[in-house]
């Protein structure tokens, strides 16, 4: 009689406390207990998130294999992140998967966050067929991947400095919009004109992205802008985010095209937290009524960080056999995993 190959995956890369339940590639649970503690900081404060993961994640987990119907005899390996994200948080998920692995005896699985975003296509009941092009937008991370199989993957663009979550949230604080902002400048934006300001699209060569510039030149129009009348931002809120928010998209999805011709792939995916942003998905179907393209966008559950798209990789690694040692340590800047 075949072994059900049942998983408990952990997140913990940043902010998010998570913990999912997977059994023959089905998710059975996806638990996730964000941190409210950050908001007056305006900003994820390291030590803090790290501290509150210790307080959640035995009861995430609890919730997540009760969620499940399953119990801890039940599972065959543990998986966490491995990384990127903050160590502090890292080191709380991945200390915990490893002495539940030890005390169950039980295989380990790392996995990259990054890797995972992608894999919340995997999760809907529509998936796209390999190879596709993913656009994978985060806070931290902005990338273009040539996805090959559930395992191999290959970047063919990033960013060179600051991603496209961080421009919106380093935009938010310029505007005194409280943290988490970058969903905020999409609320603001939907009420204003998105042609009212003009901010440069950076002139980079290849596939990569730059967003560094484009905080610069918003940091020094609002400047001028405040100097010459002190309550702009409060009359032109809307006008600047929706200015703001389209030259973001349109940088991402300039970029996105540029692949698609050149690795001639029209099967298309978005992922990463930026993804649940609307200006994103509405231009993004645009442009795929007009190329041609058979385009894809995860359920805003799986967009943010979540446990389930961990799940999905950690599945995948079982049945190739890719288990980790008791000595894997979390990495804060992983490199993308060698396996193209």
């Amino acid at each position: 009689m075949p072994i059900t190959i049942t998983i408990l995956a952990i997140e913990s890369s940043c902010d998010e406390t998570a913990a999912a339940v997977i059994s023959e590639g089905k998710i059975l649970s996806n638990v996730i207990a964000s941190q409210k503690v950050h908001e007056k900081y305006g900003g994820v404060v390291p030590e803090l998130a790290s501290r509150q993961h210790v307080q959640k994640i035995i009861p995430v987990v609890e919730d997540a294999l009760k969620g499940g119907g399953v119990s801890k005899k039940d599972l065959s390996a543990i998986a966490f992140t491995a990384g990127p994200g903050l160590i502090g948080s890292l080191m709380v998920g991945s200390s915990f998967a490893k002495a539940m692995a030890l005390a169950l005896n039980i295989p380990l699985i790392t996995v990259h966050h990054m890797q995972a975003h992608i894999h919340a296509h995997f999760l809907a009941e529509e998936k796209p067929k390999f190879p596709f092009l993913c656009l994978t937008v985060s806070g931290g991370h902005t990338q273009i991947v040539l996805v090959k199989d559930f395992l191999k993957m290959e970047i063919i663009g990033e960013t060179i400095d600051d991603a496209a979550g961080e421009a919106f949230d380093k935009t938010a604080k310029m505007l005194g919009i409280p943290y988490p902002g970058g969903p905020l400048i999409d609320v603001y934006a939907q009420k204003g004109n998105s042609h009212a300001f003009e901010f440069p699209e950076p002139n980079i060569s290849d596939l990569d992205f730059s967003f560094s510039g484009l905080k610069t030149s918003i940091l020094y129009f609002l400047k001028e802008k405040i100097s010459q009348q002190p309550d702009f931002i409060e009359k032109n809120l809307n006008d600047i985010c929706a200015s703001v928010q389209r030259r973001i998209v349109t940088i991402l999805l300039n970029k996105l095209e540029k692949a698609a011709k050149q690795f001639q792939i029209n099967t298309i995916a978005l992922a990463g937290g930026v993804s649940a942003n609307s200006s994103l998905r509405k231009e993004a179907n645009k442009l795929s009524d007009q190329l041609g393209w058979k385009l894809f966008i995860p359920p805003i559950e799986y967009c943010t960080d979540n446990a389930a798209m961990i799940a999905s990789v950690s599945y995948h690694k079982f049945l190739a056999g890719e288990f980790a040692g008791m000595d894997a340590a979390p990495v804060a800047r992983m490199e993308w995993e060698n396996n193209v």
